[in-house]
């Protein structure tokens, strides 16, 4: 889908009535808007566009049109058209990782992007090597139905619980978390999941396949499932949780003590680009403390700018703080080298 945002339409041709009158204007308001193509995923689209696309078009005479899908969808097609006219892509970390080891991305010069020097570290080592860095980070948990599930559910273990059978969603595998669920597989069976590459894994999504009622790959259908009543529990990335509790009060987030999967969500020049000076400028626009802080409150989306500080209610739900503190790394090396065979095995146990 895409879509165009036509603000500065609307700014041009009063521009041109005031100064068909003698009124003043400024030199880029006369100017033909730029446009620059911005492949992202499709959530909460009308507050992206308020804190985030509107604001940059006004700032910059720019009309941007977007690009909307899953990460994966959208990485897909980048690869099989190299002359696509996106000029940046926000994706997730392992797609991402995908994307720069098929040389589809510019390498980003940090010197045209002033505010990486405020990233927190970890976003910092991330974009070390000249991949495109992290606007956001995320990390999954559980969501489940108080009234309805019988029980307190506290860490991923209780997930296997067979009281839950028939009544559990998780992300399918090709999904930006998808690939976390089979570390917790291999948890759950004891076993490091880069000492087999995930053989034992499969052994635990095996075990909790009777829960499942059904994989998804829209985090936006969860609302609908727990409305229903399909499901009681799902696991789900942090950004998603307003979405869903807010539509049903009985519905609990918790992070399991034991700890969580991180994901950052990361930006990337398409080396094909013909707007790339634009695109930096939207880069550093996406990493400044002043678009943080918005997004933080309206888009869930933890910082990476270190100067964001949140208080106690916007920290909520985000992975900042001592949620933060708790997340482990999924590797997207050993997933890219082994996806193809996971979703292989994935869809004869789930997908049958």
């Amino acid at each position: 889908m895409k879509k165009t945002i036509g603000l500065v339409g609307l700014t041009l041709a009063a521009a041109s009535v005031l100064a068909a009158c003698g009124g003043g204007g400024s030199t880029a308001s006369k100017e033909k808007p730029k446009t620059l193509v911005i492949s992202t995923f499709g959530l909460e689209e009308d507050k992206m566009q308020e804190d985030v696309f509107k604001p940059f078009e006004k700032k910059y005479n720019v009309d941007i049109v977007l690009e909307t899908g899953t990460s994966s969808e959208r990485l897909t097609k980048l690869k099989s058209n190299p002359n696509s006219t996106v000029d940046v892509i926000e994706l997730s970390q392992s797609n991402a990782a995908e994307g720069v080891a098929a040389g589809l991305f510019e390498k980003v010069d940090s010197s045209k992007v002033p505010n990486m020097d405020n990233l927190i570290d970890s976003a910092k080592e991330l974009a070390a090597d000249g991949s495109g860095p992290a606007y956001t980070l995320n990390s999954i948990g559980i969501v489940y139905n108080k009234k309805t599930a019988g029980k307190e559910i506290k860490e991923w273990n209780d997930l296997w619980d067979s009281s839950l059978k028939g009544k559990i969603s998780i992300p399918d595998i090709a999904t930006t978390f998808g690939p976390a669920m089979l570390y917790l597989g291999s948890n759950h069976v004891n076993t490091e999941i880069s000492k087999d590459n995930g053989k034992a894994a499969f052994k635990g999504i095996t075990d909790i396949a009777p829960n499942v009622v059904k994989t998804y790959s829209k985090s936006s259908d969860l609302a609908n499932m727990f409305q229903s009543g399909e499901i009681t529990a799902a696991v789900v990335g942090d950004f998603a949780v307003p979405m869903i509790t807010e539509s049903n009060p009985d519905v609990a987030y918790v992070v399991p003590q034991s700890g969580t999967y991180a994901n950052f969500n990361t930006i990337n020049i398409n080396k094909n680009s013909k707007n790339k000076d634009l695109a930096y400028k939207y880069i550093n626009w996406r990493l400044s403390q002043e678009v943080q802080e918005k997004t933080a409150v309206s888009l869930n989306e933890a910082p990476t700018n270190k100067k964001v500080e949140l208080n106690e209610e916007t920290a909520k739900n985000k992975t900042y703080g001592d949620v933060a503190a708790r997340t482990k790394k999924v590797d997207s090396l050993l997933v890219n080298k082994n996806l193809e065979s996971w979703i292989n095995q994935w869809n004869r146990i789930l997908n049958k």
